[in-house]
């Protein structure tokens, strides 16, 4: 049997449905490509760590989608993303103190994660609506 929720109007079935998994992988994918630009002496540095963080929050989301059926570990995982969330902040605080990435979009970057952060802790704070073992997913 396919367990499924509707969330806000939307069916969610699996972690990719999630809003909040395609806001992070599409800001992702926006550090993906703006990181091409950042200085070659910055590869293993900043270039690597924001990356990484970025990409996190999602492969982080899908393993909380899979650990559902605990919520104490949903949980755990959740709150996982929202560490690899506030750490790509401070990577991108970094980029754009450094001058890598303008002004204008390190603050949309870090408004966008902030959005993110946002959902997630709603994420959290409704575990027991997500968790398989809830009345509703029986």
């Amino acid at each position: 049997m396919q367990r499924y929720r509707l969330f806000m109007g939307k069916m969610v079935r699996r972690h990719e449905d999630l809003e909040v998994y395609q806001v992070a992988f599409a800001a992702a994918m926006q550090i993906f490509e703006f990181s091409k630009r950042f200085p070659v002496e910055e590869r293993y540095s900043l270039t690597d760590q924001v990356r990484r963080s970025s990409r996190s929050v999602c492969a982080n989301l899908a393993e909380a989608w899979r650990k559902r059926i605990y919520e104490a570990s949903f949980v755990a995982k959740s709150s996982d993303c929202t560490a690899e969330a506030a750490e790509t902040q401070t990577w991108i605080a970094f980029a754009t103190q450094c001058q890598y990435l303008d002004t204008r979009t390190g603050h949309e970057l870090h408004q966008t994660y902030d959005r993110v952060l946002r959902m997630l802790i709603t994420l959290i704070q409704n575990s027991k609506s997500w968790t398989l073992t809830h009345p509703t997913h029986r």
